[in-house]
């Protein structure tokens, strides 16, 4: 994959995931503007680097995808829920609300993918 395909897949899964967990705080009844902007900095943090340690290491390996993109989700799921447990203030069970906000992007990211490939 070349530098701007990488760039661009950076780019195009970082706002999807931004809108969806968005999406989700206010699905969830969430309002506070100041959590709403942590999720947003929270999500800038962590999807970059899980997208680029997925594309490295499925270049990189033949290593089964679930093997990959597991332990990246878990990362995102604790590190996530780790900061909304310390900043957050309307997110009473942050953990739960990381890994809700988690599993709802990336099943809309597969859905997109099923229907996009």
């Amino acid at each position: 994959m070349d530098n701007n395909a990488l760039l661009t897949a950076l780019a195009i899964s970082l706002a999807l995931t931004v809108l969806f967990e968005v999406g989700f705080f206010f699905i969830v009844g969430k309002r506070n503007r100041k959590d709403l902007l942590l999720v947003v900095l929270v999500n800038t943090l962590t999807n970059p680097i899980v997208v680029l340690l997925y594309w490295i290491m499925s270049y990189n390996t033949n290593w089964n995808t679930t093997l990959v993109i597991a332990p990246l989700e878990v990362f995102a799921v604790l590190t996530e829920g780790f900061i909304y447990g310390r900043y957050a203030k309307s997110i009473k069970r942050p953990f739960l609300f990381s890994l809700g906000a988690n599993t709802f992007s990336f099943t809309l990211g597969l859905i997109i993918q099923y229907f996009y490939n």
